[in-house]
């Protein structure tokens, strides 16, 4: 027996998406081979479509048949950069014109959507994960999909490149402490643009896109918004989707020229210190090397001020910070770790985006949410690559509870 409420429920979507898409009931019945008045009764809740008119009604109002049933924003879509590390373990960096051996070479997947996608799928299975960008027609691309695939992630919506190669990075980690360069070559990133992105067949709550200077298109300028990313993220707002964004460390001194006009249409923007102060012009560290926490706050403040609406959140190896719209702000000191427990750093940054995600997703407060995204950050670090190490949940509740955390 159907349900009065799901009837009401698929009829108020009928009707908001039949006028997003400028579609009048009588054309849309045409299209459906119905009468005007059965389009009109669904979406006064007083009917339901057949099972066999899903497909096409969804398509004609260009979104999916779990949108048009669903109806109520759930979900996070992860947006920009897809691509596979190679990752190869070295003792040193060599001097020029020498050599370095490499001790282990091995393949995984790389950037923003797979890393904190499949972060977040592992963490909580029951949150909706869907995957946007783009790859390239090749072995990469289909590794780095099947991957996503394999847990859980929508991949429905990525595009393939038939003009360049999927996205890769060569990521030079040394063995003994964790630190790693990369090696990018742009590849399919490149050509992942806002037309890509089907706004109307979105149906979730929030969308974090990374990262900015590592996305050609949207990096470009734009007369009336600064950037093509900040149109972009002005006109996912507009659809009632809640917008996240994240950065890459860059040396091409355009942090405040690409990254300042997004922030006017974002809620919640991730940092690590190094970015944060490319933005803000305000040195977070000093001569030798020390955090200067008093600086980390001016510098939130400033990116805050710049129109973020909700959160602006910083990572760095010593701590995690968070600065809310009404000022409220949060220091969480970094898990002490024991020696040997560091496999590997790659990705972490966006593990810790995905605990944070995660605690914004559940209605964590900012101390709850830092606390989370420092044992998510955790994990990663028990493995060389960027998501081999995540756990769910109950794990990562359970470890940040069992362990001490340091002095700043």
């Amino acid at each position: 027996m159907r349900e009065k409420g799901m009837e009401i429920s698929i009829g108020a979507n009928i009707a908001r998406l039949r006028q997003k898409m400028g579609i009048t009931q009588a054309s849309l019945a045409e299209k459906l081979y119905v009468s005007n008045k059965t389009v009109s009764k669904w979406e006064r809740g007083m009917g339901y479509p057949e099972i066999t008119q899903l497909p096409s009604l969804a398509r004609l109002l260009g979104t999916t048949v779990d949108n048009l049933i669903m109806g109520d924003r759930h979900g996070i879509v992860i947006a920009g950069n897809i691509l596979t590390d190679t990752v190869k373990q070295i003792d040193f960096y060599p001097e020029k014109g020498m050599l370095a051996n490499v001790r282990s070479l091995s393949m995984a997947v790389g950037g923003s959507v797979p890393n904190t996608g499949i972060d977040l799928a592992k963490i909580d299975r029951s949150i909706k994960v869907s995957a946007l960008g783009r790859i390239g027609n090749d072995e990469r691309g289909k590794y780095v999909v099947g991957e996503m695939q394999k847990n859980g992630i929508d991949v429905s919506n990525v595009i393939t490149s038939s003009t360049s190669p999927t996205s890769s990075s060569d990521v030079m980690q040394i063995t003994s402490t964790g630190e790693r360069t990369f090696f990018h070559h742009r590849g399919a990133n490149a050509e992942f643009c806002p037309e890509d992105v089907k706004l109307s067949a979105l149906n979730c709550k929030m969308m974090h896109i990374a990262y900015i200077l590592l996305l050609d298109r949207f990096d470009e300028a734009d007369e009336e918004y600064g950037t093509a990313m900040a149109r972009f993220l002005k006109s996912v707002q507009e659809e009632g989707i809640e917008t996240s964004i994240d950065v890459v460390s860059d040396s091409s001194g355009l942090f405040a020229e690409k990254v300042i006009p997004a922030l006017h249409y974002t809620d919640y923007a991730f940092m690590n210190e190094i970015e944060g102060s490319g933005v803000s012009g305000i040195p977070v560290r000093d001569a030798d090397g020390n955090l200067q926490a008093d600086n980390i706050r001016k510098t939130m403040e400033i990116i805050l001020s710049k129109g973020v609406r909700r959160k602006v959140i910083m990572h760095c190896p010593e701590a995690g910070f968070c600065l809310d719209a009404d000022g409220t702000f949060a220091v969480v000191p970094s898990i002490k770790l024991e020696k040997g427990f560091i496999k590997g750093t790659v990705g972490a940054g966006d593990a810790f985006c995905a605990g944070c995600l995660y605690g914004i997703y559940n209605g964590l407060d900012s101390r709850a949410m830092l606390e989370f995204a420092s044992g998510a950050a955790c994990c990663n670090l028990m493995a060389e690559d960027s998501v081999s190490g995540m756990r769910d949940k109950n794990f990562i509740f359970d470890f940040i509870a069992k362990h001490e955390r340091l002095t700043i």
